[in-house]
């Protein structure tokens, strides 16, 4: 039976293969010694590094990076590690692609960061929107999120360094089934989780 959805995964994983390649090169090129390109969790991202290395502002992505998409897991240790982030004048930016508004919103004031949602990312136009409320160039600006397709490449588009998380534990969509070494770096099976109970019904 033919499948409507291989041309436009065909599409998406080809041009994601060839970027992913360029992507690699140029940020082995334009990375900071040591750099962190790919981490575990939020929370394992040494902030001190960052900062030596002249990043002042962070872009988050929210779903199954901070927070899993159908709320089960809150990544360990991120809300702390976005407070001390803060203390030492890192400024945050939420890109949000998250079709349920009222959860952005929710994260949005509880962590106390500004959002864009819809983000339409890898589009950079959500993203020199971020740079331009942090008042801070390309260069001084981190994407930290665990998609590629979205995230990682939306901070190649943007001029930003990037670090890819592990993509905490979800149902996968179809194109993820499908893409998924592509655009995700899977989290592992023995890896901690923090359950999390959602504060409205679904």
């Amino acid at each position: 039976m033919f499948n409507r959805r291989l041309p436009l995964l065909k599409l998406l994983v080809l041009p994601l293969s060839s970027l992913n390649k360029q992507w690699k090169i140029k940020s082995a090129q334009s990375c900071p010694p040591n750099w962190q390109r790919q981490v575990l969790i939020l929370a394992s991202i040494e902030i001190e590094s960052l900062n030596s290395s002249g990043i002042k502002g962070i872009i988050l992505d929210l779903d199954n990076t901070v927070i899993s998409e159908d709320d089960r897991y809150l990544s360990p240790g991120a809300e702390a590690w976005i407070q001390q982030a803060k203390l030492l004048g890192f400024k945050f930016f939420i890109l949000s692609n998250g079709k349920r508004r009222y959860r952005v919103k929710y994260w949005s004031h509880r962590l106390d960061i500004q959002t864009i949602n819809p983000a339409r990312k890898p589009f950079p136009v959500g993203f020199r929107r971020a740079l331009a409320h942090m008042q801070l160039k390309p260069k001084q600006v981190v994407v930290i999120g665990d998609s590629r397709h979205t995230d990682i490449l939306g901070a190649y588009f943007s001029g930003c360094l990037s670090i890819q998380v592990a993509s905490l534990p979800h149902p996968p969509r179809w194109w993820e089934k499908l893409a998924g070494k592509w655009v995700q770096m899977p989290y592992p099976l023995d890896g901690e989780l923090l359950a999390f109970e959602s504060e409205w019904e679904v």
